[in-house]
């Protein structure tokens, strides 16, 4: 996959099982006896997923109550809600949506239908390119075979050095698929930029030896929330850095908000983090584009191209601008 006119790839994170919303969320709302996430819909108008059986009627427990609303829209089939999570990515700018269905059950069979039925749903919906995300490789496996590779490529989130994650290069180089790499190590997650860099050395090794194209191939070296550990953020970043150094053709990313988990404002702690990120050599953002439009790095990153010379005379620069000005017109 390759950078449109220098522009950043943007994976929107917003599909995912996992995802939740605070029951004290001004998003949380109630009419006509339903209570739940309240939206707008593409065509303009007002509708509610309906959340009213999982939500708890005691007041208090609902404000800290975290409202599953992506797993909550799959399991009552609501393709507004469907509709609308995944399009609404789609005009904010993301190129890839990612998909995850890992919390519907602890069935893998059940997990395996899930994702069938979500990776069709979404390639009705969008033709953007749709990431199959499990921690489960059988999973993904079960993504892929329903995926229509007539509309858009597929991407497999994601291998690493852990037992039986490896066996997704064989699928990636056969289904023609992009390919995302974490720095996970063999016996759990890496402590420090150092261990992050030889992890996905590795993989960057084994991917060669699988034949996957270095424009298909995204590095992340894996975000941890700054709150439960203050280099955390640091231990990121040196490591893009020196990855960027190593390897500089290749996509580099990470679940960038995931550094502000569990504190306050998490918006501006997600688009300065991704800013520092991108000038240490992200070239690819996730994000969620409703919370943190990815527009904002966009242009963040061509200005600081060209104020740190990476863009000669400021070429890729003025284009954007250019390109800026004639959609404003």
């Amino acid at each position: 996959m390759k950078l449109k006119d220098g522009r950043l790839i943007v994976i929107g994170e917003n599909f995912n099982a996992t995802r939740k919303i605070k029951g004290n969320n001004p998003r949380v709302v109630q009419a006509d006896g339903k209570i739940g996430i309240g939206y707008t819909d593409l065509a303009g108008t007002k509708r509610i997923l309906d959340c009213t059986d999982i939500i708890p009627k005691d007041p208090a427990a609902r404000n800290s109550f975290m409202i599953p609303h992506i797993g909550q829209a799959l399991r009552q089939k609501d393709m507004n809600y469907i509709t609308w999570s995944i399009k609404n990515q789609e005009r904010l700018g993301a190129d890839i949506i990612d998909l995850c269905v890992d919390e519907m059950s602890v069935y893998p069979e059940e997990r395996f239908e899930w994702i069938r039925w979500l990776v069709k749903t979404a390639q009705k919906i969008t033709d953007a390119v749709v990431a199959i995300d499990s921690s489960d490789s059988k999973t993904i496996f079960a993504g892929l075979e329903v995926h229509d590779s007539s509309k858009s490529r597929p991407a497999i989130n994601s291998f690493n050095l852990e037992a039986g994650r490896q066996e997704l290069v064989v699928m990636a180089k056969e289904r023609n698929a992009l390919l995302f790499a974490n720095a996970s190590g063999r016996s759990g997650m890496p402590k420090d930029d150092t261990e992050r860099v030889a992890n996905l050395t590795r993989c960057m090794e084994m991917m060669d030896e699988g034949g996957i194209p270095m424009q298909d191939r995204f590095l992340d070296p894996l975000v941890f929330p700054i709150g439960a550990g203050s280099d955390f953020g640091n231990h990121y970043l040196q490591a893009v850095r020196r990855l960027r150094e190593q390897f500089p053709a290749v996509h580099i990313f990470g679940g960038h908000s995931n550094v502000s988990f569990g504190l306050p404002n998490r918006k501006l702690l997600n688009e300065v983090f991704v800013n520092i990120a991108i000038l240490n050599g992200c070239d690819t953002v996730m994000v969620d584009p409703v919370m943190n439009p990815p527009d904002v790095f966009t242009a963040f990153n061509f200005a600081a191209s060209a104020l740190t010379a990476k863009d000669d005379y400021s070429v890729k620069y003025l284009k954007y601008i250019r390109g800026q000005k004639k959609l404003a017109a």
